[in-house]
């Protein structure tokens, strides 16, 4: 794919657990690419292998650690008419992993940029959960510390679109007695190892969920989806009467 002149930058989406959940297109690009920056180069070669994808001729690592000194050395074999695929261990690059500001020093440079969509734990979340899908925000990790982490759920406090949030299997208990107490008590979907052998969706309230998690240990990647501020996802319905 190489040409005398700048190469083509390919944000390439993988699969969030499933490693059938690739598409065609994704899958011949790795193969054609002249490099491939990927966030493990371990965890990438189980996808190629899976499918009998050649490795590129070269193969280097792109992760949040090394972002500005990789992300030169990307833009040099860019402009040295090199065609480069960048790859995270799950989902596409740039969402709550290192891309954008790889896709945007292409875009003020000219270089061109395709990016091929495939899976996403955000949408694959927010349908599962059974929550508003017309108007939602992704808010990515929450801080890891109760107080920047409050203030930061406190942001969308009054706002009324579901909100998305990826999180540490080891802070959820933590992270959702903090949604409880600022936002108060919503509905909520707990989903974890989405399109995995062992996909897990729990969807309750709040206080349910938290005495649900608060103490369990909670193993492989967490997405959290919370009703906006709205009566109908609010507060535990009346009981009917009988």
């Amino acid at each position: 794919m190489g040409t005398s002149e700048s190469g083509i930058l390919f944000i390439v989406a993988t699969p969030i657990g499933n490693l059938e959940d690739v598409s065609l297109r994704a899958i011949r690009v790795l193969g054609e690419v002249d490099v491939l920056a990927c966030e493990d180069t371990r965890h990438t070669r189980r996808l190629l292998d899976r499918h009998g994808i050649i490795s590129p001729k070269a193969l280097l690592s792109y992760h949040e650690h090394n972002e500005s000194r990789a992300g030169k050395r990307i833009m040099d074999l860019l402009r040295r008419g090199r065609s480069v695929a960048v790859c995270s261990d799950s989902g596409i690059p740039g969402i709550s992993d290192p891309g954008y500001r790889l896709v945007s020093a292409c875009r003020e440079r000219g270089i061109r940029v395709e990016v091929l969509p495939g899976a996403s734990a955000v949408a694959t979340a927010l349908v599962a959960s059974g929550l508003p899908t017309s108007s939602y925000t992704f808010k990515g990790f929450a801080p890891r510390k109760p107080g920047p982490r409050k203030r930061f759920l406190e942001t969308d406090r009054q706002l009324p679109h579901t909100l998305v949030f990826f999180e540490s299997p080891y802070r959820l208990g933590k992270f959702l007695q903090d949604a409880l107490d600022v936002l108060g008590n919503r509905v909520a979907a707990v989903c974890i190892e989405l399109t995995k052998k062992f996909e897990s969706v729990q969807r309750g309230y709040l206080e349910e969920l938290v005495a649900r998690f608060c103490d369990e240990r909670v193993r492989g990647e967490v997405t959290v989806v919370i009703a906006g501020n709205h009566p109908k996802f609010r507060g535990k319905p009346a009981v009917p009467d009988t």
